[in-house]
């Protein structure tokens, strides 16, 4: 765990020049079959957790201590009628969730396991990685903006105001928090020397980057709780003022799609963070210094891979158990005013320091606490700032009344009629709008008044 005094060059990356078609199929459907289980084991994991955090006992019925509830579960979302809305574009309306999952499943296939292992009872040596790419975070980052399509057509699609709105709340968060989380992994690069994750991997023999990279790595942990809607920035999907976001109009088998692809994303991010700023498979010290790392060898990486993943897994549970959720106000402040001008400033330190070096004898671990000293602080001060609030347009108005001269309301400002299906879409009113009574209502509250006013008048005659 000595901080390096050198700067710091990446080693060679995984070898897969050994690998057949055949070994590739099957180490593609092995983490196929890890993803499921493991959302699997994530639905009881997480209930499991919640009912401690509300003192009480969470899924205990099925099976021991409950650890196949998971299992009905899916199989009440995979039998339950399948509903297409009429309104909606079918085609689109089909094709969203499967984009979705798709798109989550493609992640793991870049993420190191561990080492070069043999396969029991054959003579095969493999890395336990799928594959890698000298780009492999530009390809993280590329797959997880284009799963957010997804979303976004999934409630376009779905022909209801409600998905429409927790679709547009999607992009807005994905293009807000992506540029945090970029900027996050960018210093990481920096550092490493590499895109490539089992070299960014052999990096961290020294020191893992979430200690000398601590604001980007906290950064990150931000950014990846926005990237895959969990509390408290589950805005696109938030209950209680959209029903359910983009999901509203689709069940069975369609949403369950959605649901697999949340989880897996909690598993793909969690596994970014891992392999990035924790040493990816690499024991922790002093484990990693026993017997020349004897632990960093044959299939106990694979342990600590899953050890530190399902650590992350239990940080998504313990924000959701804990705290509330965002006004979107806040939850877009926080992405623009604070992530992105602190992310943005740290890239540029690094990339200072990293020049610095060049030249000096100054040991990296001094350089980048006095950076991170200065960025506390300068978040902090950005935190500080009190918002302006905007003067109320025609408060002056209001107080003299609305439509008389010299009240400060001009006659013409009266609301003109709304029609949310005017562009045969529909939209929701803007500000200054309102929609028109519901003819529904009217034919309802009808006979209510009008059965009054008849008993007046046979009174009166």
């Amino acid at each position: 765990m000595t901080p390096p005094t050198v700067p710091v060059l990446a080693s060679a990356g995984a070898d897969f020049s050994a690998d057949s078609i055949g070994l590739v199929f099957i180490k593609a459907a092995a983490i196929l079959v890890f993803l499921l289980l493991s959302v699997l084991f994530a639905l009881w994991f997480e209930r499991r957790i919640i009912g401690r955090f509300q003192q009480r006992l969470g899924p205990n019925v099925r099976g021991p201590f409950g650890l196949v509830q998971s299992i009905p579960d899916a199989l009440k979302l995979l039998l339950k009628e399948d509903i297409t809305v009429k309104g909606a574009d079918k085609v689109i309306y089909r094709i969203a969730p499967m984009i979705s999952v798709f798109c989550a499943f493609m992640i793991f296939a870049i993420i190191p396991f561990g080492p070069a292992v043999q396969i029991p009872f054959t003579d095969i040596v493999t890395p336990l990685q799928l594959t890698d790419l000298p780009v492999s975070v530009l390809y993280f980052l590329g797959i997880a903006g284009l799963g957010v399509y997804g979303i976004v057509l999934g409630g376009w699609s779905s022909g209801s105001t409600y998905p429409l709105l927790g679709s547009v709340r999607s992009t807005a968060q994905v293009i807000s928090y992506e540029l945090a989380m970029s900027l996050s992994l960018v210093s990481v690069l920096i550092v490493a020397g590499s895109m490539s994750t089992s070299e960014i991997v052999n990096s961290q023999t020294q020191l893992w980057w979430s200690v000398a990279l601590a604001p980007a790595f906290v950064i990150y942990l931000i950014s990846m709780t926005g990237e895959v809607n969990r509390l408290p920035f589950d805005l696109p999907e938030a209950e209680g003022e959209l029903v359910a976001g983009y999901t509203t109009e689709y069940s069975s088998m369609k949403f369950a799609w959605f649901f697999l692809a949340e989880y897996i994303n909690m598993l793909n991010v969690s596994a970014i963070a891992t392999t990035l700023f924790m040493g990816g498979w690499r024991a922790p010290w002093p484990l990693s210094a026993i017997n020349d790392g004897m632990f960093n060898e044959g299939w106990w990486p694979l342990l600590w891979f899953l050890i530190k993943l399902w650590g992350f897994m239990f940080f998504f549970v313990w924000l959701r158990a804990t705290l509330l959720r965002f006004r979107y106000d806040q939850f877009m402040n926080l992405g623009w005013k604070v992530l992105i001008p602190v992310a943005l400033a740290w890239v540029v330190g690094v990339a200072v320091i990293q020049g610095v070096r060049q030249f000096t004898d100054i040991s990296l671990q001094t350089l980048l606490f006095a950076l991170a000293g200065a960025l506390v602080l300068f978040a902090v001060v950005l935190l500080l700032i009190p918002e302006k609030k905007p003067a109320a347009d025609g408060a002056a108005g209001t107080a003299g009344g609305s439509g008389t001269p010299g009240s400060g309301t001009p006659a013409d400002a009266k609301a003109e009629a709304f029609d949310a299906f005017a562009g045969g879409y529909p939209v929701p009113p803007l500000p200054g709008q309102s929609l028109p009574p519901s003819p529904r209502r009217a034919k309802v509250t009808a006979p209510a008044d009008a059965g009054p006013a008849t008993d007046k008048e046979n009174t009166d005659g």
